[in-house]
């Protein structure tokens, strides 16, 4: 009981007047989404070897890596426009080349980076190498756009089910606008966007849903509790009271990535700063998109029979 106040992130019983900016929330999240989607069309994601095709190697070399001069020696061997750049430590080396029409072809390409590295750099080791062809790159590109639509729907029916409709449409709304933005922010840091990326996705769309799952929880709560009291100010006391759950789960989250984020390496640090990004928007969508979203939807219908508003009950101390 000593430690409680500690771990209050806001004071008890709060009464911002979150509603008050509900058109602020609204207008600068579309605008954000609008950006978005503008920058998926150019200039675009920058697609991983999942999606676009490819060869990706890794290697090790004896010593610290010299990156110009192993690209230079991959040019001599005929391959054109290498990706060479740094994978981890100084030594370990990452290899992009682009896609073989046949499985000899790529078995080729293998044996001529073998013969470029050695000549470079003696004694470096090649320590994995993946190759996904064209038309499976474009099948997994499609399954990943087909596993966040079903996802969305699913979450559309699921909500339609536990609550009214406003509170579905709400919800699916603000998590298009959620994963539009996450699709901007890939776009404007350049990180690959590959299946890992997608898992990226679905997990803040998972983390999004959640969180406006327990606002809404308490929001139906108290339409049954205070049946005269305006769904404005239902809305405000409704967040307020689960403001310390929603920040305190989002900062519990956000520092667990983090440390992922800054030393998580070339393979995961990607995965972590999306997870940080979609944690930051699905928290501040609960509160300026979903909830403005169901006062619009839900002030003529959730409360035909409001009257003046009326205060919530003072706590008992």
């Amino acid at each position: 009981m000593f430690f409680r106040p500690l771990l209050r992130i806001v004071p008890d019983h709060t009464r911002i007047k979150f509603m008050r900016g509900r058109f602020a929330g609204i207008i600068v999240s579309a605008v954000l989404s609008s950006l978005s989607i503008g920058l998926f069309f150019y200039p675009g994601l920058n697609l991983g070897i999942d999606f676009k095709g490819g060869i990706v190697m890794e290697a090790r070399t004896d010593g610290a890596a010299d990156f110009a001069k192993i690209r230079a020696a991959l040019e001599a061997q005929g391959l054109r426009e290498p990706g060479v750049q740094r994978f981890g430590s100084d030594s370990q080396v990452l290899i992009k080349l682009e896609t073989q029409q046949t499985e000899k072809a790529t078995e080729e390409v293998v044996g001529r980076v073998r013969t470029a590295l050695e000549q470079a750099q003696p004694g470096t080791k090649l320590l994995r190498t993946d190759a996904v062809g064209a038309s499976v790159s474009n099948e997994l590109f499609w399954n990943g756009i087909y596993a966040l639509g079903i996802s969305l729907l699913m979450i559309l029916v699921y909500i339609w089910f536990r609550f009214e409709w406003q509170f579905a449409v709400g919800a699916v709304v603000t998590l298009l606008l959620d994963v539009t933005k996450a699709i901007g922010f890939l776009v404007v840091t350049r990180f690959e966007f590959d299946l890992v990326m997608i898992g990226a996705i679905l997990t803040i769309i998972g983390y999004s849903t959640n969180d406006k799952v327990v606002v809404y929880d308490r929001m139906r709560e108290n339409l049954r509790k205070y049946k005269t009291m305006p769904l404005r100010d239902l809305i405000d006391l409704s967040i307020n009271e689960t403001l310390n759950r929603t920040l305190g789960t989002s900062a519990t989250v956000f520092l667990a990535s983090l440390p992922l984020a800054l030393f998580g390496g070339a393979t995961l640090s990607g995965f972590a700063w999306v997870m940080l990004f979609g944690i930051f928007v699905g928290t501040s969508s609960s509160i300026f998109i979903a909830a403005p979203i169901l006062l619009f939807l839900g002030e003529n219908r959730l409360r035909r029979d409001a009257a003046a508003p009326v205060a919530p009950p003072k706590p008992v101390r």
